[in-house]
């Protein structure tokens, strides 16, 4: 592996910073648990107008429980799989109320147990929503980091996250997602990445 030292990561993180306007973003448990549901196999622009539309029509989590899912589904059309999603989220909401006083859990592995929700799903609740220092990790996060060297290409998630994490300054964590997934569209796509205008390109092992 390449590039194993903290403060080869930590130039990079000061380098992206620079590039993206960094803000210091939380929001509402329950908004970043639907959204993030959403997003499952969908482009973040159909996400984001999706959850605009449920949440203005959904306020509260009664809301959710008594809307009948045929309503939730026409709400959220665009999404991919919208009707399995529909159903997750009427399925969710009745879960936190019943056993949760209609609060989101903070508790990872709690989280990982609700319909649905995986393993980024619960990072992203316990990062944006809760303020957690925690890096969930999606297909940017994942592929930076491999061209980066941080992590090996055999590397689950769970592998991935726990080696950014005990490299990354622990003020940094609750960045790395957004950083990470900026660059990823912006220059360090999957495929056709952008080598050529990489501002950190002299750190990475996929054009060196």
């Amino acid at each position: 592996m390449k590039n194993p030292s903290n403060n080869f990561l930590d130039d990079v993180i000061h380098i992206l910073k620079r590039r993206y306007h960094v803000v210091k973003y939380k929001d509402e448990p329950l908004h970043v648990l639907f959204t993030t549901l959403l997003s499952q196999r969908t482009r973040d622009e159909i996400t984001h107008e999706a959850s605009k539309k449920l949440f203005k029509k959904f306020k509260k989590i009664d809301d959710f429980i008594n809307a009948d899912v045929k309503e939730i589904e026409e709400t959220i059309r665009p999404v991919g799989f919208y009707r399995i999603k529909a159903k997750r989220i009427k399925e969710i909401a009745k879960i936190l109320k019943e056993r949760y006083n209609g609060k989101v859990p903070r508790e990872r592995e709690v989280l990982i147990n609700l319909p649905g929700v995986g393993k980024k799903t619960a990072d992203c609740v316990l990062c944006f929503g809760y303020g957690v220092a925690t890096i969930p990790v999606d297909v940017h996060v994942a592929v930076v980091a491999k061209r980066l060297g941080i992590v090996d290409e055999k590397d689950g998630y769970e592998k991935i996250k726990e080696k950014i994490e005990a490299l990354v300054k622990e003020k940094d964590k609750k960045l790395v997602n957004f950083l990470f997934v900026e660059f990823g569209k912006e220059i360090c796509r999957t495929s056709k990445p952008k080598c050529e205008m990489c501002p950190i390109k002299r750190f990475c092992r996929y054009v060196n």
